[in-house]
């Protein structure tokens, strides 16, 4: 890549909605900038940075793709990003290392609900940003509603710098309002353009955005505003630079005009890129910790090296490639990393330089570059690199908890001997996936951000590493318990010709409190039982309990005390107690009233206000409870219990009923009783279960 200074790198993540434009967007940047002779399209699948087969199978963008893009004397390193809310972890770590941000508005929708949760990421983040407004030459499209769009909904610091020359079909230009320099194109999808002045029918409307954008700008700066009141001419020269300086401090978001596919107004928007967005170096200070210490991490590209790692990737070529943003210091490829957050040392090959799944070896990297090392064993997404003794650590990302899940189940004993490596590949890439085995119902559960998510996983567990599974929704860790003291008797006597097997047992089991687990309690008196065969008594009763009397499910929260029994000289033995206590337990349990437990989940769901009456009334019919309402800005949070047999399926549900505007994430609260409706549907659900399997 040759030399690259820190103050000429930009690195800009393209964030909207899904269906905004991204991807070709993209592909007109490396177009316009020289790197491919043509622009490739999504319906055609040979777009640059949607390579993934699952990508290109579906026509959307799944994870976040880099371009390096040299531009005009400095290096672009562009970030596309999916659109979905699927994906939203993948918009994070794009976010997390960009020093600045597109968001794609569609002229054709205006302001959708993923380009508002985006946009909280670069208000988080503190990212500069502009305005791209998309598909400016479709039908039914006009610039001015989109500009009023965004002002209302995401900021009014949101300005045009560039005003479109004609509408719709008939789009074939834009305007630098600051500089009433016009650029018409010829509408065939080509990079050049002619340089002119502006149109004039348009000059009014320029004139008026040209003292809209001014008076915005200007306030980044006292002394030129102060000049500025008073009525003088602030020249061109002083007037970009506080441009920048207000795009910088994210005073001022600029908005342009375009199109992706017809290739108007992309240049523009890259020298929009180039000029006014910051470099590293303009960038605020990075926080790290220092044990429990917060220090400051400065961009100073003479200080010690400190890298991010962002993303991991698993290329089926290349193996493993750990994606780095540096934000201190440099590194060379003859130097060692080290994994802070591990404690390990790594080795490094080369520095990658990517372009989507492309690629181009460096030898050293600087402040600010972003690029992929190849295998770093021991990294994984939110690992902070230094050099050896570095202690300095990045905070990891936050990433969401996953929100839907399924039971996956291997077809056949060689997927299940290869479903261990394929799953721990998976979530070494994607850490918005978890996959636990449940101890309480015996299930394979893998979850991650909705159905698509998971789908998409699924595919692609197939398709690299040859796993084929099935899915159901995962099984209810439903408990069992007692309601009220019963005793009884379990007695095993078997004589089939020599020692015969004898065991007797009187047990009394009483309810307890929850959460309180099994209490064994030995009362025997006067030797009725044997204290060697009081251990097997307690064991044999435990593992009764784990099979459960009414369906299957354990059985927990009562005291049993064996109280009397008899044994037999010779035919007496360990495993004829266990057999008595087993039927001692479900004799007890026939007589003490037995019930199935659920859990019950707390469940805080965001929703705008609109929404709400909505969501109020979904939880009524999952037999939920409304705990507490608050409000946060626009938002609705809504704060319920919900048993989990209804929330297998919410994230489609809640998607659907908000217009993809709600999310929500949920804990476990408690267990309690089933009602007896649903009680008796999971005891026959499980009785037809057993048949099966007998079958």
């Amino acid at each position: 890549m040759g030399t690259r200074k820190p103050e000429d790198i930009r690195s800009i993540a393209l964030i909207s909605h899904g269906g905004a434009g991204k991807t070709t967007l993209n592909e007109a940047f490396l177009f316009d900038a020289g790197l491919i002779s043509r622009m490739g399209r999504i319906e055609d699948k040979n777009t640059v940075s949607d390579f993934d087969s699952e990508e290109q199978k579906r026509g959307i963008s799944i994870s976040t793709s880099l371009s390096t893009i040299p531009y005009k004397n400095k290096t672009l390193y562009i970030l596309d990003t999916p659109g979905f809310a699927d994906f939203v972890g993948e918009q994070r770590c794009a976010m997390r290392v960009a020093d600045g941000a597109v968001v794609l508005v569609n002229a054709t929708a205006g302001v959708e609900v993923q380009t508002q949760s985006v946009w909280e990421f670069a208000q988080y983040y503190e990212t500069p940003a502009c305005f791209f407004i998309s598909k400016l030459d479709r039908e039914n499209t006009d610039f001015d509603d989109v500009v009023a769009d965004i002002q209302e909904n995401i900021s009014k610091n949101a300005v045009p710098l560039y005003l479109p020359v004609g509408n719709q079909l008939n789009f074939k230009g834009v305007v630098n309002v600051l500089t009433k320099k016009a650029y018409m194109y010829k509408g065939d999808g080509g990079k050049e353009f002619t340089e002119g002045d502006v149109p004039a029918d348009m000059a009014d409307a320029v004139e008026a955005a040209r003292e809209a954008l001014i008076e915005r700008a200007v306030e980044a700066d006292d002394e030129i505003m102060m000049r500025y009141l008073d009525g003088e001419e602030i020249s061109l020269d002083e007037l970009l630079a506080v441009l920048r300086k207000a795009v910088c401090a994210r005073q001022l978001f600029p908005i342009i005009p375009g199109s992706g596919s017809a290739n108007i107004g992309v240049t523009q928007l890259m020298d929009l890129i180039a000029d006014y967005m910051p470099s590293p170096k303009d960038m605020l200070n990075r926080t790290a910790l220092k044990g429990e210490e917060v220090v400051n991490v400065p961009p100073d590209e003479d200080g010690p090296f400190l890298g991010f790692v962002f993303k991991v990737m698993v290329d089926p070529y290349v193996g493993k490639l750990s994606f780095v943003k540096v934000f201190s210091g440099k590194l060379t490829s003859d130097q060692s990393v080290y994994n802070v957050t591990e404690e390990q040392e790594e080795r490094i090959s080369s520095f990658r330089f990517m372009r989507g799944k492309e690629s181009v070896e460096g030898k050293e990297i600087v402040l600010g570059d972003i690029v992929a090392i190849p295998k770093l064993e021991s990294t994984i997404a939110g690992d902070t690199l230094g050099t050896k003794g570095e202690t300095l650590q990045f905070r990891p990302i936050q990433f969401p908890k996953p929100v839907y899940s399924v039971a996956v189940m291997p077809k056949s004993r060689a997927d299940e001997d290869k479903l261990g490596n394929a799953i721990a590949k998976m979530l070494k890439e994607d850490r918005t996936l978890s996959f636990v085995k449940d101890p309480k119902t015996n299930d394979a559960v893998l979850s991650g951000m909705g159905d698509m998510h998971l789908d998409i996983m699924l595919s692609k567990i197939k398709e690299r590493y040859k796993v084929d599974l099935d899915t159901r929704l995962p099984k209810v860790p439903y408990r069992e318990t007692i309601r009220k003291k019963a005793s009884a008797q379990g007695k095993h006597k078997k004589q089939s010709g020599g020692r015969g097997q004898y065991g007797d047992v009187w047990f009394e089991l009483a309810p307890l409190e929850k959460n309180a687990g099994i209490e064994f309690i030995d009362r025997v008196v006067g030797g009725a039982v044997p204290k060697n065969y009081i251990p097997a008594a307690e064991k044999g009763l435990r593992e009764a309990a784990a099979r459960g009397y009414l369906a299957g499910y354990p059985a927990t929260d009562f005291s049993c005390a064996i109280f009397d029994g008899s044994y037999h000289e010779v035919d007496s033995s360990e495993m004829a107690f266990k057999i008595a206590a087993s039927l001692a337990f479900k004799n007890c349990m026939e007589k003490a009233n037995p019930v199935i437990m659920e859990p019950v989940m707390n469940v805080e769901v965001t929703v705008p206000e609109e929404c709400l009456g909505d969501v109020m009334g979904d939880f009524n019919s999952r037999r939920g409870r409304i705990m507490g309402i608050d409000s946060e800005g626009k938002l609705q949070i809504v704060k319920a219990q919900c048993p989990l047999s209804e929330m297998f399926r919410y994230a489609i549900i809640l998607r659907s009923m908000t217009s993809g505007r709600g999310s929500f994430s949920m804990e476990y609260s408690h267990y309690e009783e089933l009602p007896p409706d649903i009680e008796k549907k999971v005891i026959e659900q499980a009785a037809q279960e057993r048949k099966e399997e007998e079958e």
